[in-house]
């Protein structure tokens, strides 16, 4: 199963969990990427909870279904992943967020650094093995 290990609080600190991360929100543009992670996470001990397509239906469907963890991506109709980061992070009780892009890590800069978020992976990098490494859980069968 994968583990919350830490998460930033909305002061930017880093704040270590032992929450379990069950249920995960899939936030992207593009329905085809959408199905594509569904598929590759559901077998994983985690259940897919919902998706969204843009910034706003995002903030409406964590308010809504409670994620321990949103997958989103920052280049989004509307608002984007960053503001979206930064409005789920108002949140008391925040899901762990994990960015997404097609471009890589250094094209934003110290926006990265700089959002409520756990960590960050390239879609052409994305498998379990890269959220478990986020999530600070080693894969199965690393050293």
């Amino acid at each position: 199963e994968f583990r919350r290990v830490l998460f930033r609080s909305t002061s930017g600190t880093l704040v270590r969990s032992v929450r379990l991360v069950k249920t995960l929100l899939i936030v992207d543009d593009h329905d085809a990427y959408r199905t594509f992670l569904t598929t590759m996470l559901e077998g994983q001990s985690l259940t897919v909870c919902g998706s969204a397509e843009d910034g706003e239906t995002a903030l409406e469907a964590v308010a809504r279904l409670h994620p321990d963890l949103v997958l989103l991506d920052i280049q989004l109709p509307g608002i984007d992943g960053f503001e979206v980061a930064a409005q789920i992070a108002k949140d008391p009780h925040p899901p762990a967020v994990i960015l997404t892009s097609t471009r890589d890590a250094e094209d934003f800069g110290h926006r990265l650094d700089d959002a409520p978020v756990l960590g960050f992976v390239p879609k052409h990098e994305m498998s379990v093995g890269a959220l478990l490494k986020v999530l600070g859980r080693p894969p199965v069968g690393a050293s």
